[in-house]
């Protein structure tokens, strides 16, 4: 199994104000427009650093009854670990096989168009998605 950091997830009130932050203070570069997920009830959008291959996530509730509303209300922060993968399906079976918990089996990304994710969470309690490896192609406004 190999994976890669794909994206570090953290979960903010205001997309917006936080990318702005992350822009300002460690040179960050928005690399995608707020992406609307109703699967995972959520808003998200990634920034990169210039010559890194991984990104951030922001992710905020988009709704009341967002999955993410009562982590927001314990203060957000990081969220989740991603990990790419070129057999999401493997990744997934050797990984509850080791140990993990599978929270939600394979299903379509909306943020990764073509793609699918999956969850996951070990002993630790931080949540992982794995990402089908491809082209992250955002098209930003």
């Amino acid at each position: 199994m190999r994976l890669s950091i794909h994206h570090i997830a953290l979960l903010t009130k205001n997309i917006e104000k936080s990318a702005r932050d992350y822009v300002k203070f460690f040179q960050y570069t928005i690399v995608s427009p707020i992406i609307h997920d109703p699967i995972q009830t959520a808003y998200v959008q990634f920034l990169q650093l210039e010559g890194s291959t991984s990104y951030i996530e922001l992710i905020a509730p988009d709704g009341l009854d967002s999955k993410l509303t009562n982590a927001l209300k314990k203060g957000g922060g990081l969220n989740h670990l991603c990990y790419s993968t070129s057999n999401i399906d493997k990744s997934c079976s050797d990984m509850v096989n080791q140990g993990l918990f599978l929270l939600q089996a394979p299903v379509a990304a909306t943020a990764f168009p073509g793609r699918r994710i999956a969850w996951l969470m070990g002993r630790d309690g931080i949540p992982v998605e794995l990402v089908e490896k491809g082209e992250d192609k955002w098209q930003l406004n």
